[in-house]
């Protein structure tokens, strides 16, 4: 876990901010627990989620959850300290979190995804606003493609798979500690990778690198977050705005 991200607030902090919006939103990073090639730490998809998590609790009123530490690496599965569970387990977490949160008076829950193997976070979204609950998936590919321009990533999100220029980059910047030497010289391409939910990432990678972290660099990881915080505004909007029918009408009224 990212100790950083290990709320200091207090239960009258959250009632407070409670009482000063008409809705209030949880941000729960999620991420993995997977081989990252010989460079990045096996938590890298955790930390990417909490350093997003971190920088949009800097420009927004959200209330900031522990992060989900294991998530769905099956395409991992048989390299040397992946730790996966399963796509139910994963569901049946996020939805008893967010029922945990609504007793609690938070209504509205943001899952930051770090973690691309993690599917099923799709679904849970789609199902939870069927119900008329109050809940997001981001960031989207769009946010993501946005956040790569603004940084000057060279990499296509296609090719940028795992590993690559972006995660590398983030993790110069908030954790160069963990950043091994020799992603200088790691590059590897694999676009086409129509059968990996059948192969599995050794299917197509030796190093388990996919992606160009050679051109990693502090500053893009920085920028990289910063598109991402730019981006969450229309999220944070779509989160909080009062609806026209239902409780919300009643409350106007």
């Amino acid at each position: 876990m990212d100790v950083s991200l290990v709320p200091a607030d207090t239960t009258e902090d959250v009632r407070g901010r409670g009482a000063e919006m008409a809705h209030q939103v949880a941000v729960l990073p999620v991420g993995s627990y997977e081989q990252h090639g010989p460079h990045l730490p096996l938590a890298t998809d955790t930390l990417v989620a909490c350093a997003v998590a971190r920088e949009i609790a800097a420009g927004y009123p959200v209330h900031v959850l522990p992060p989900v530490t294991i998530g769905c690496s099956h395409e991992h599965a048989d390299w040397p300290g992946t730790v996966s569970i399963s796509s139910v387990t994963l569901h049946a977490v996020i939805r008893d979190i967010a029922e945990s949160l609504r007793r609690s008076g938070v209504d509205a829950l943001v899952v930051v995804n770090g973690h691309g193997g993690n599917y099923v976070l799709g679904n849970v979204v789609q199902e939870a606003t069927a119900r008329g609950e109050r809940m997001a998936l981001f960031p989207a590919a769009e946010d993501w493609e946005a956040a790569r321009e603004r940084a000057g990533v060279s990499t296509s999100l296609l090719t940028d798979m795992h590993a690559g220029e972006i995660e590398t980059s983030i993790l110069l910047h908030t954790h160069p500690e963990y950043v091994r030497p020799g992603y200088e010289t790691a590059d590897f391409v694999a676009d086409d990778r129509r059968h990996l939910l059948s192969l599995g990432m050794s299917g197509y990678t030796a190093s388990g690198v996919i992606g160009r972290p050679s051109l990693a660099s502090a500053e893009k990881g920085k920028e990289l977050l910063a598109g991402l915080a730019e981006s969450f505004a229309a999220c944070f909007g779509l989160l909080t705005a009062v609806r026209v029918t239902g409780t919300d009408d009643d409350e106007r009224g």
